[in-house]
C-alpha cells in the first residue's frame, strides 16, 4: 500500500513564500566558499546529511544565480 504525499507536497521554492532579497555577489561567493568547506567531508552514505547538503546547496545556487542577474541584468 502506498501512501498518498500530495498533500504534504512543499516545494523547495516558492516564490511567493521565499524573500526576494538579494544579498551583492560578494557575500553570496564569500558564503558558497564558506558552505562548500563545511560540506566537504559530508558522509555521501548518510542520506541526511547528504539531504541537507544537497538542500543548502540547491538554495546557496539560487542566491548565488540571483545575484549574478541583479549584477548585470540580461535581457
Amino acid at each position: 500500500m502506498n501512501a498518498d504525499t500530495t498533500a504534504a507536497h512543499k516545494p523547495l521554492y516558492d516564490p511567493e513564500r521565499d524573500s526576494t532579497y538579494v544579498p551583492s555577489l560578494d557575500i553570496v561567493l564569500a558564503c558558497a566558499r564558506d558552505e562548500l568547506a563545511q560540506y566537504a567531508n559530508a558522509n555521501i552514505y548518510d542520506a541526511r546529511e547528504i539531504l541537507g547538503a544537497a538542500v543548502s546547496h540547491h538554495l546557496r545556487l539560487r542566491q548565488l544565480v540571483a545575484a549574478l542577474d541583479a549584477e548585470a541584468p540580461r535581457g
